[in-house]
């Protein structure tokens, strides 16, 4: 007995056309992006002159596949702004910015004629996780307003002109796990409460600005993992950033005025960068340094150390110019020997 076919043919034509329409619909919708998010872009680079650089944004393309821009596959959201490494992107960062509601990474990096101060506008956006403004003329304050940005992970702001002190309300950011300040002309003191909140390793870049004060007592029981606080004017104890079993791996404290024991601290068994060159510090180089698998880089010179270099494991790698004007430093690599 043959089985009656009639109209499953064409049922299952009708079912292809289907996921066929619907797989287009879908693909239409990621090609895309939000009539706001658009009109909102549109604006920004009107605002900055529409220059070359901005040459795929044009109103009659999907604005989700113009170049910088990230959106989410789901919802065709603008979630991803990066305008990087241009000479001829000139003016400010636009207030039309505020209009990507949904955006979640910004980054303006090497912008060397992007001027101006940070603009109160991005404090609009609520779901920004990643804010990066580097290598930029951007000047003034490091604003306040930025603690508003609660979902905030990350926050790079290095390499501009920004002026006056670290504000505290940074600290109120829940998750935020790393900031770099470097390369700026920052004053005053860290806030203690700065990545207070992280529960995970915490980064922390301040070097090349005009920092000054102790390091908060905060800070002893921070989980760093990599610590930059070079060429400032900080003074005092710093040992407690050291400790066994602490998770440190990069910690730069060089051309500062810290000055502590340095015999007594232990060091973290996952160090591979050690910098605290010029400074104050006194005591002796722990003998344990050469049990240090991961150490690349050790510098102790032009401080008030004295004692024998300690000898063993990688300690062969380092020259006389990683131990030189110490106190009263002996041993190899340094020409006088210990008596």
């Amino acid at each position: 007995m043959k089985m009656k076919t009639r109209g499953t043919f064409p049922t299952l034509l009708l079912a292809v056309a289907s996921l066929l329409v619907a797989a287009a619909a879908a693909g239409d919708s990621k090609g895309h992006c939000h009539s706001g998010d658009k009109a909102a872009l549109l604006a920004i680079k009107a605002a900055l002159g529409n220059p070359y650089h901005f040459a795929s944004w044009t109103p009659d393309d999907p604005c989700c596949d113009w170049y910088d821009i990230d959106c989410d596959d789901a919802t065709g959201r603008v979630i991803g702004l990066s305008v990087f490494q241009d000479d001829n992107i000139t003016g400010t960062i636009p207030d039309a910015i505020s209009g990507l509601v949904h955006l979640q990474s910004l980054t303006w990096h090497h912008l060397p004629s992007l001027s101006g101060v940070i603009p109160p506008a991005i404090a609009k956006l609520s779901n920004l996780s990643m804010l990066t403004i580097s290598w930029t003329a951007i000047s003034g304050p490091v604003p306040t307003f930025l603690g508003a940005l609660k979902k905030l992970t990350l926050l790079d702001l290095s390499f501009n002109s920004l002026s006056g002190t670290i504000p505290a309300s940074l600290g109120g950011i829940p998750n935020l796990s790393g900031i770099n300040l470097s390369r700026n002309r920052l004053t005053g003191g860290i806030p203690g409460n700065l990545l207070s909140k992280s529960a995970d390793q915490i980064y922390l870049w301040l070097s090349h600005n005009n920092l000054s004060g102790t390091i908060p007592p905060e800070f002893a029981a921070a989980n760093f993992a990599h610590l930059d606080l070079s060429r400032n004017a900080l003074t005092g104890d710093a040992s407690g950033f050291f400790g066994k079993g602490k998770e440190l791996q990069y910690l730069d404290l060089s051309r500062n005025g810290f000055s502590f024991n340095f015999s007594g601290v232990g060091l973290p068994e996952q160090l591979y960068f050690v910098d605290v060159s010029h400074n104050a510090i006194y005591g002796g180089i722990p003998a344990e340094v050469a049990d240090l698998d991961n150490l690349q880089f050790f510098n102790v010179s032009y401080n008030r150390l004295c004692g024998e270099v300690p000898t063993g494991g990688h300690m062969g790698r380092f020259d006389l110019f990683n131990f030189q004007h110490n106190k009263c430093l002996c041993g190899t690599p340094l020409p006088n020997p210990c008596k």
